[in-house]
């Protein structure tokens, strides 16, 4: 059921307890992708929390703002995340990135497109491919420009060839 469906009907309760229960798979999934991934047990917590929060974002804002929108806005939240923790836990962000935008990896799209390339339906591998793809471009935009970003408000002239 959509978002819309359940403040139409009312049922703020049942609403709430559905977004809890996928926040809270979205986070035991994470946490076992970060221990298939090594992450030292000490992040699994941050890991599960990051990849349960971009989750419930992207589902809240799946009904109003789009695919390509919502995606964006919930690897803002991941990346966002994944750098306060790593501050906070001195270690790399990646330890928390990687761990966190699983929940939002577009692998069934991947999966549908090769599945309809092989048994032949090309308009339907298509036109899944060009949503997959358009969900992998919202993710790398997002990563890039959130690390445009940075927290350190000094860039590194010295790479750049500038002098100060």
């Amino acid at each position: 059921m959509t978002l819309n469906t359940y403040i139409y009907k009312g049922d703020f309760c049942v609403m709430s307890m559905h977004l809890f229960f996928e926040f809270l798979n979205a986070a035991v999934g994470t946490m076992a992708f970060a221990l298939l991934f090594q992450v030292p047990k000490q992040y699994y917590v941050n890991c599960g929390i990051i990849g349960g929060c971009g989750w419930l974002c992207y589902k809240l804002l799946l009904s109003g703002c789009g695919l390509f929108a919502s995606t964006f806005f919930a690897h803002v939240i991941v990346v966002f995340l994944s750098r306060l923790s790593a501050v906070f836990r001195h270690c790399p962000v990646t330890v928390f990135l990687i761990a966190g935008i699983f929940p939002l990896v577009p692998g069934a799209g991947i999966y549908w497109t090769a599945y309809y390339v092989v048994t032949d339906q090309l308009a339907k591998a298509s036109a899944r491919g060009f949503l997959t793809l358009k969900i992998a471009v919202a993710i790398v935009l997002c990563i890039l420009f959130t690390a445009a970003c940075s927290l350190n408000d000094k860039p590194d002239t010295a790479s750049l060839g500038l002098s100060v």
